[in-house]
């Protein structure tokens, strides 16, 4: 309110000139996946007539065509001009005046220590030449020469044991101011960037207060989607951590701002394609138009990825070798091998285009550092464009009733009792935890709120839709960690991070706390969110393709989440597994993430080599084909493992399938596709089987 006052009446004094620069404050941001639009806000009066305004202190990569203006009342812009202004440059990184500092007293310190080594080679110095043991008048007997030799020895010793050990603290203290004065390098290194400036030309109808807001758009900023994934044990909950890489490079720090962030992308062109007649004709067998498909908007460019890898299936989900990925706009690539892999340093270029002859080409923005892609065959049939939206339907839950949050807050934490004592509607509510007896001498449990014990929480102080998760703690496990005020119970409350708002296009995080972001291309993390599935837990083989067996989890109502492609970071019992990338888009109900490989199963596939089974009939050739699959549970536990493997499916009428036998799996004849759901104790064995024949032209060539 001070401020305020004396911005109302100081200056207006100021303002008396012509032209008055005004600096202002950045208040809040929206991060788009790509830009952000910044609000700034200041105050200021004006005196009837015209006015001229600079604002000062603005970023120099403002879309200029983005600027509004409001908050205006009764006083009318007569003009408005952005210009940037290359004399006047960006402030010094905020960390140079405490660094300079720092350094300054490190160097005092190591002047001391210096002084402190000066002065014992200077006793040393005088112990040297003063150590005669004997005078001209007098002799020493043996015992004073021995006193005295013991003297020199010893301080001549602590002498150099002290100028050594002081030398070893100047030494540490060198690294230290070598240290900063790297970071001072790496800060001043960058380029002092030009400041933008607004310049406004006000008409005030009386003398006015204005507190102005200016909005703009500015394209070096975003945020990239990024997952942390947990699972405690087999059978536990799966916890999905939504987290936000955010960073900007604008030339303007954002301090302490309100963070807003979008899933919407205003760098897409928003035109509807237009789909007209296709029209045949003969053309030259070289001569094929591009079949690179759009994909879905939610695919954003990751600035910060340098090298993607990943592997190349086709629609079966076999590898194909030889296929081209390029760095779009560039000749930079490389080639799938025969296990399908690929990788390839990202330099310049902002987009990889995948391509193979018979499958469909794909083009897609550099969003992770672990890109898998399933092509599609291509069959020259025009695809139809679909447009497709997600979205979630919400109730609305702005008048939830008492009586309703006691009872979902009852049902969401496992071994929570509550109580009305009053046994009237909207009475007293007690919070037993189960398990504690006394229930005649009511006492509270202890609530931890986001990490912070609350005194005195009631059921209802917080709102339901602010609570993300509740968990509850009892007996040895609340002691060990909260001591004795966990005696009747400890109840754990996580709150949500942001607030999700649905717009018409897009889902808006609104992030809770404000949040400094460094214009410096660096990533600040922040969290979103954090969800707990229920997951299902199998391990899962395929061994015509790989023969590691892999533990999965499956989970769905993810939709209603607003995940985005991104990549995920899989914690196992509390190790880290390793990444993968999880993208929305190619899932259609249920997600399956890999947690990672277990050593201690295996899977063999073996075909019987039965090399007498050939036979031919007529101008037709018949194989037979015969494969034996073993299970091997090396564990000290039960587990539950799917095994897949496939019969080939004929797309030719001179090409058969016949006498199929698929023994005790599920045989899919649609897709022809095999499945075991099998049990197995520890070390135990199980052999599977499966045959069939194939009948083709003789001097033709198939592959299975």
């Amino acid at each position: 309110m001070k401020k305020l006052f004396f911005l109302l009446f100081v200056v207006p004094i100021l303002l008396t000139a012509n032209t008055i620069k005004l600096p202002s404050t950045i208040k809040a941001v929206t991060v788009y996946l790509s830009g952000a639009q910044i609000q700034r806000n200041t105050t200021f009066s004006l005196k009837p007539g015209i006015s001229e305004v600079i604002l000062i202190g603005l970023s120099h990569k403002i879309d200029e065509n983005s600027i509004q203006v409001s908050g205006l009342q009764s006083v009318s812009i007569l003009s408005m001009a952005y210009d940037i202004n290359y004399l006047e440059k960006s402030e010094s990184h905020p960390q140079t005046e405490t660094w300079q500092k720092e350094m300054e007293q490190l160097s005092q310190k190591i002047n001391m220590l210096k002084n402190s080594i000066a002065g014992l080679k200077e006793e040393e110095l005088v112990i040297t030449k003063n150590r005669l043991v004997a005078g001209n008048n007098q002799t020493l007997d043996i015992q004073k020469v021995k006193e005295i030799s013991t003297y020199y020895r010893e301080r001549i010793t602590a002498i150099k044991n002290a100028i050594y050990t002081t030398n070893l603290k100047i030494n540490k203290l060198n690294k230290t101011v070598q240290g900063i004065q790297n970071q001072l390098a790496e800060a001043n290194s960058a380029p002092e960037e030009p400041q933008g400036e607004l310049t406004l030309k006000f008409d005030a109808p009386v003398t006015t207060a204005l507190e102005l807001k200016i909005s703009y758009f500015i394209h070096e900023a975003g945020w990239i989607p990024n997952y942390d994934i947990k699972s405690k044990a087999l059978n536990a909950p799966l916890n999905l951590a939504y987290k936000a890489n955010v960073y900007q490079n604008t030339g303007q720090d954002w301090k302490n701002v309100e963070v807003t962030l979008s899933t919407g992308n205003p760098n897409f062109n928003l035109a509807k394609p237009r789909l007209d007649t296709k029209y045949l004709n003969f053309v030259s067998a070289y001569n094929r138009p591009s079949a690179f498909k759009t994909r879905k908007k939610g695919y954003a460019y990751n600035p910060m990825v340098r090298k993607v890898v990943g592997t190349i299936t086709d629609a079966s989900g076999e590898p194909l070798p030889g296929v081209n990925v390029v760095i779009k706009g560039t000749s930079n690539g490389t080639q799938t091998d025969f296990d399908g892999k690929y990788a390839v340093d990202i330099q310049n270029g902002q987009e990889l285009e995948f391509s193979y002859i018979g499958q469909k080409s794909i083009q897609l923005p550099v969003y992770s550092s672990i890109m898998n892609i399933q092509m599609e065959e291509d069959t020259a049939v025009l695809d139809e464009v679909i447009v497709m939206g997600y979205g979630s339907t919400r109730s609305n839950t702005s008048a939830v009733s008492s009586v309703n949050l006691e009872q979902r807050l009852q049902g969401r934490a496992a071994g929570v009792n509550i109580v009305n004592s009053s046994g009237r509607t909207g009475g007293v509510h007690n919070v037993r935890v189960r398990g504690i007896s006394n229930l005649s001498n009511y006492t509270p449990p202890l609530y931890i709120i986001d990490g912070v014990p609350v005194k005195g929480y009631e059921v209802g102080d917080l709102d339901e839709n602010e609570i993300q998760n509740i968990e509850t703690l009892k007996s040895e496990t609340a002691a060990a960690i909260y001591g004795s005020r966990s005696a009747n119970g400890v109840v754990l409350i996580t709150t949500k991070r942001s607030t999700l708002q649905d717009d018409l296009s897009n889902a808006k995080f609104i992030i809770k706390k404000p949040y400094t972001i460094a214009s410096d291309g660096d990533i600040t993390a922040i969290e979103i969110n954090t969800f707990k599935f229920k997951a299902n837990y199998e391990y899962f083989a395929a061994p015509i393709i790989n023969e590691n067996v892999f533990l999965t989890a499956s989970f769905t109502d993810w939709e209603k989440h607003q995940l985005l492609p991104g990549e995920a970071n899989i914690y196992y019992e509390g190790t880290f597994a390793g990444k993968t990338s999880l993208d929305p888009y190619t899932v259609k109900k249920e997600m399956v993430l890999s947690l990672g490989i277990d050593q201690n199963i295996s899977v063999t596939r073996k075909q019987e080599r039965n090399f007498k089974s050939k036979s031919f009939t007529g101008s037709n050739r018949i194989l037979d084909r015969v494969y034996n699959l073993e299970i091997k549970n090396n564990k000290n536990t039960a587990i539950n493992i799917k095994l897949m493997d496939r019969i080939p499916k004929s797309q030719n009428k001179q090409i058969k399938v016949d006498d199929i036998l698929s023994n005790n799996a599920d045989y899919d004849k649609e897709r022809g596709l095999l499945s075991w759901n099998i049990k197995l104790n520890p070390q135990e064995t199980q052999k599977e089987r499966f045959s069939f024949t194939v009948k083709y032209p003789s001097g033709r060539y198939i592959s299975l």
